[in-house]
């Protein structure tokens, strides 16, 4: 696995999942995202026992697949889909997927125009926040009415507190995480100016809202560490 360095030198531009990040981005993601290993077993653990024979699930911002590549290890029988806008992320995924000898699609696709066929389950992990507000709504909508009934929805977000001083404390305690994985100031101040406004986070409540008023019955929150977040929702 290459080693995450790539704001260790002065950005030139704004952050955009091209190859440079796809070639790190397994490092990244587990040096950046808090209990991240974890959580993702959680969600597939769920998901193994939510989902019937032979079941069509959707990864959306699937990244270099590693979900649905554990997910089809443990449960061959269901049809799995991962679809990401970067070319470099999916190129990656089919290559993992090879090398473990699962069947797996991967497509480069733009989920907000996604022709999605009636599925049993979507997730989504970190791939939200990345959307404009406006279509994001728009998109967890298209997920809700794609879905089955009784179909589920799960999903993790970076999130942001209501309350200045709570916000300003988890940012600083996560970066006292991101410190402890071998990140320096200067990476973790790099990387934060790199997502200026790329990365957009809603608050656990605008989370919750947007699910229920999207036509899910039941929402509730599964896993949180301080500004991480994961939501398991049911149509």
């Amino acid at each position: 696995m290459a080693k995450d360095r790539l704001f260790a030198q002065p950005i030139k531009r704004r952050f955009e999942f091209d190859e440079e990040v796809a070639s790190v981005f397994d490092d990244m993601i587990s040096r950046s995202v808090p209990f991240y290993k974890e959580n993702m077993e959680l969600i597939r653990s769920l998901l193994v026992r939510a989902l019937p024979q032979g079941a069509l699930l959707y990864d959306l911002g699937c990244s270099t697949g590693s979900l649905v590549i554990d997910l089809a290890k443990k449960r061959p029988d269901l049809r799995l889909v991962g679809l990401d806008s970067s070319k470099a992320m999916i190129e990656r995924a089919q290559k993992k997927a090879k090398a473990f000898g699962v069947d797996v699609v991967f497509e480069v696709a733009d989920i907000l125009d996604y022709p999605f066929q009636k599925a049993e389950a979507m997730v989504s992990n970190y791939t939200l926040q990345f959307i404009r507000p406006r279509e994001r709504e728009k998109l967890i909508r298209k997920v809700c009415e794609a879905l089955r009934s009784e179909g589920v929805f799960v999903c993790s977000e970076k999130i942001v507190s209501k309350d200045k001083w709570l916000d300003r404390a988890l940012v600083d305690i996560y970066f006292d995480f991101k410190r402890s994985q071998g990140y320096s100031d200067y990476e973790i101040a790099q990387k934060r100016e790199a997502l200026e406004n790329v990365l957009v986070p809603y608050t656990m409540q605008e989370n919750l809202q947007m699910l229920q008023e999207a036509g899910f019955h039941f929402v509730e929150p599964i896993f949180r560490w301080a500004n991480f977040a994961t939501f398991f929702a049911k149509k």
